[in-house]
């Protein structure tokens, strides 16, 4: 139980190469996936979930008090598993030529980037990369936000600089710029979009760094009919992503 709560530190994740995963739905998926160490839950949540505590290979019941130590969120819902971490190199990732890539790129908002790699996973990506000096992704909330589809895709934790990387393996390089010289509209339009692609995104407060907008092969905005100023960084990734989706099918 000690060592399961040092996982809440990145430090201790990094080091160790493990993370926790909180609620049934996170506990489920990645049982699924076959990465579960040890699952803590409460007599309560063992009980309303006994197909999940059948599938873990060691279950250890706890308390309220310590489940609620363990988890993050205010509302336990009684089951943390403990889980190997599931990132792969970026050459492993590219190497199953997905027609589909979003990159996280610098994108510090656990919420924000789980989000992404939720909408990326719904969208038919084939990996997600957090490029840079994004956040971790297997930080509690943003495995919570991905509501499972880290354990859906391939994750890759790379450097900034991976747009080479994506163009030799075969996919167009957009980034996102609310001053982007392309339309997303006109190049769904005009069959762009049908390629196989990379999405590079950037934090909301920053956008993305001047280097990797210089290396994308184009700069795309999403058009804005209304008043509105912007659009936050999970709609325009949803936006560009489903484009994309769409266009490839």
């Amino acid at each position: 139980m000690v060592a399961a709560r040092r996982l809440q530190r990145r430090r201790d994740r990094d080091q160790s190469r493990r993370f926790l995963a909180e609620g049934p739905q996170a506990v489920r998926e990645a049982l699924a996936a076959g990465v579960v160490v040890e699952l803590f839950g409460t007599p309560a949540a063992l009980q309303r979930y006994p197909d999940l505590a059948a599938l873990a290979s060691e279950v250890s019941p706890v308390t309220d008090e310590a489940i609620a130590a363990l988890g993050e969120t205010v509302q336990p819902q009684g089951l943390v598993a403990v889980c190997e971490q599931v990132d792969v190199p970026l050459a492993d990732a590219l190497a199953k030529h997905p027609r589909l890539v979003a990159v996280a790129a610098e994108i510090r908002d656990p919420g924000n980037a789980g989000t992404v790699l939720r909408t990326a996973d719904a969208a038919g990506a084939g990996a997600v990369v957090f490029a840079g000096d994004s956040v971790d992704p297997y930080n509690g909330k943003c495995v919570r936000a991905s509501a499972g589809s880290l354990f859906h895709v391939d994750v890759v934790r790379a450097p900034i600089d991976v747009a080479d990387d994506l163009r030799a393996s075969g996919l167009q390089v957009l980034a996102t710029s609310g001053y982007g010289a392309d339309d997303l509209d006109s190049l769904l339009d005009d069959g762009v979009l049908a390629a196989p692609t990379a999405w590079l995104f950037g934090s909301e407060a920053h956008g993305l760094p001047s280097p990797v907008l210089d290396a994308a092969d184009r700069r795309v905005r999403v058009p804005i009919y209304g008043g509105a100023e912007s659009l936050n960084l999970a709609a325009a990734a949803a936006i560009c992503l489903y484009a994309s989706a769409r266009a490839q099918r």
